[in-house]
C-alpha cells in the first residue's frame, strides 16, 4: 500500500513544505474557542479507552463522529448508546473506509501518528490491534499529557454565566501545568427568553449574582457583575451561539415588559424576541468593549432537526444542519449601532453556512479601524466548513476580500482532547494554498515575509489579539 499520511501530508510544492516545517510546524497552539469539559483538566482525567476518549459516553461526544456512523446504518445503541465500549469503537472502525473524502478520515490518522505512534490504516480488519495500542498508551496519556503534547498555549473554554469556574480556580492554583486556561463568556440563556428553561435560567442567575431580577436593568446588572467575575479569570473573550444576527428598531418598545412576559411562561411574537435580543446584544457589546473582550458571533445553525432522537438524546447530539444564510443588512446594522456608541468591541464572525464567506469578510471591512490590527475578523471556517474544501474557500475569500496576513487562524472548536491535530491539519492547509500562489507566480518567494505571515496566522495573530 501506498505510503500515506507522511510528513508531507497535503504539502504538494517545495514552498509549501518549506514554510510548514520551517515556520507553521514549531508555533504553539492558541485553542480560541472550544468545548471541552475544564473539569477534565483539572482532575487531569485518564481515559479507560480510546472509545470513550473517541465518542464519549453519556451523550456527550464526538458528534462528527456520530453523525457518520450513524449514515452507515449503525444502530443508535452502538452510536451514543449502552453497548460494549470495544463493540462501538468497532462500528466506528468498519465505517472509517467509507468516509472517502471526509476530513474525519485525516483527522483520525492524524491522531493515531501524533498520539499514539500508529502508521497504519484504521479499518474493521486493524481495529484490534489499534484498540490494543491506544488503550495501553492511555494507561499514562492523561488529558495534560495530551495538551502538552501538542504544545498548546492556551484553551479558552465555553462556560456560562452562572458557573462558578472551581475547575478553572482549580486548574490556576496548580503551577505544574503551564497551558493557560481560561473561560469564555456564553450567555446565550440569558438571552433566549422565548426558549424553554428560561424563567428557571434567570432565578439561577439571579441566586448567583445576588441580584433581584425583575427587568431589564436588573438582568444587565446580573449580567455586568459575573462578566467582572469572569474578567477575575482572565476571560478574553464571549461567545454566542445565536440563530441569527439580531436588529430591530427599539421605538416603541416595552422591553421591561417582554421580560415581564417571558418570565411568566407567556408567548412572544418573533418581533418581541428580536429586540429584547437586540437590546442585550448591545448593552453586551458595549460591556465586552469597556472590558476589551472579542466578541464571537457564531450564527445560522437549524438545531435539533430530528424531534424523537431530541427528545431521547438531548442537544447536541448530532441532529442540527446548516441553517438559512445570515442577513447582511442585519449584520452590519448591528455592528453599525455600536460603532456609532464608539462601543464596537473587537468581533469575530462565523456562519454556518460557507456561502456567507465573502459577505461576511466584506462586512468585516466595513468597520476595521485603527484601534487594533484585523479588529473584526472573518472566523474560521466553522463546523460543517472546517473541510478541506471548507477551509479553502474561507482562506481564499478572506484572501481576496480582506487582509489574510491578519487572520486569527483555526480554533477546534471540538469536545475532545485530541482535536488539536486540527491545528496541523489547518496549518499544512495554509502553507498548501500559500505554496501555490507562489509556484503559481502570483506572489514572489520571499520566506522572509511568507513565513511571518504563517507564524502569525499560526499564533502570533491570536496572542496579540487576545492580549494573552
Amino acid at each position: 500500500m501506498q505510503d500515506f499520511m507522511t510528513e508531507e501530508f497535503l504539502l504538494n510544492t517545495e514552498t509549501a513544505r518549506e514554510l510548514y516545517h520551517g515556520h507553521a510546524e514549531k508555533m504553539p497552539i492558541i485553542d480560541y474557542h472550544c468545548h471541552i469539559p475544564p473539569q477534565e483538566i483539572a482532575e487531569d482525567r485518564r481515559y479507560e479507552n480510546i472509545a470513550r476518549l473517541w465518542l464519549g459516553a453519556d451523550h456527550f461526544g464526538d458528534h462528527y463522529k456520530w453523525r457518520l456512523i450513524r449514515a452507515n446504518g449503525t444502530p443508535e445503541n452502538l452510536v451514543t448508546g449502552d453497548a460494549p465500549d470495544r463493540d462501538r469503537f468497532q462500528a466506528f472502525a468498519e465505517m472509517l473506509p467509507l468516509a472517502v473524502g471526509s476530513p474525519m478520515y485525516h483527522w483520525t490518522h492524524l491522531e493515531l501518528k501524533r498520539y499514539f505512534g500508529y502508521n497504519g490504516i484504521l479499518n474493521g480488519e486493524t481495529a484490534q490491534e489499534v484498540w490494543d495500542l491506544c488503550n495501553e498508551k492511555l494507561k499514562t496519556l492523561t488529558v495534560r499529557e495530551m495538551i502538552r503534547q501538542a504544545n498548546v498555549a492556551c484553551v479558552a473554554t465555553t462556560d456560562d454565566p452562572v458557573d462558578d469556574l472551581r475547575w478553572h480556580k482549580q486548574i490556576r492554583e496548580d503551577k505544574s501545568f503551564k497551558t493557560l486556561v481560561i473561560p469564555a463568556w456564553r450567555p446565550d440563556k440569558a438571552l433566549n427568553l422565548h426558549k424553554e428553561g428560561f424563567a428557571a435560567y434567570i432565578g439561577r442567575l439571579s441566586e448567583v449574582s445576588g441580584v433581584k431580577i425583575d427587568s431589564v436593568a436588573s438582568l444587565q446588572k446580573a449580567l455586568s457583575l459575573r462578566m467582572d467575575y469572569f474578567d477575575s479569570f482572565g476571560c478574553r473573550a464571549s461567545d454566542h451561539g445565536i440563530d441569527a444576527v439580531p436588529f430591530a428598531d427599539l421605538s416603541g418598545v416595552d422591553l421591561d415588559a417582554v421580560l415581564c412576559s417571558a418570565l411568566r411562561g407567556e408567548k412572544l411574537t418573533d418581533a418581541q424576541v428580536e429586540a429584547f435580543q437586540f437590546a442585550m446584544m448591545l448593552f453586551l457589546g458595549e460591556e465586552y468593549h469597556r472590558r476589551g473582550w472579542a466578541m464571537q458571533l457564531h450564527y445560522g445553525a437549524l438545531r435539533n432537526t430530528n424531534s424523537v432522537r431530541f427528545a431521547e438524546l438531548g442537544p447536541d447530539t448530532g441532529y442540527d444542519c446548516i441553517g438559512p444564510q445570515g442577513d447582511p443588512r442585519k449584520i452590519a446594522g448591528f455592528l453599525n449601532a455600536l460603532n456609532a456608541k464608539d462601543a464596537l468591541p473587537k468581533t469575530i464572525l462565523y456562519s454556518l453556512s460557507g456561502g456567507d464567506n465573502r459577505m461576511l469578510v466584506t462586512v468585516a471591512q466595513c468597520f476595521q479601524n485603527g484601534d487594533c490590527p484585523g479588529k473584526i475578523q472573518h472566523g474560521a471556517a466553522w463546523w460543517f466548513n472546517d473541510t478541506l474544501e471548507g477551509m479553502t474557500d474561507q482562506l481564499k475569500c478572506l484572501a481576496e476580500e480582506g487582509l489574510l496576513g491578519r487572520f486569527l487562524g483555526m480554533l477546534t472548536d471540538s469536545r475532545s482532547f485530541l482535536s488539536y491535530t486540527r491545528h496541523e491539519y489547518f496549518r499544512r492547509l495554509l502553507c498548501r494554498i500559500i505554496g501555490e500562489w507562489v509556484e503559481d507566480g502570483q506572489y514572489p518567494k520571499d520566506m522572509k515575509t511568507l513565513g511571518q505571515i504563517v507564524e502569525n496566522i499560526s499564533y502570533n495573530n491570536a496572542k496579540e489579539y487576545f492580549n494573552l
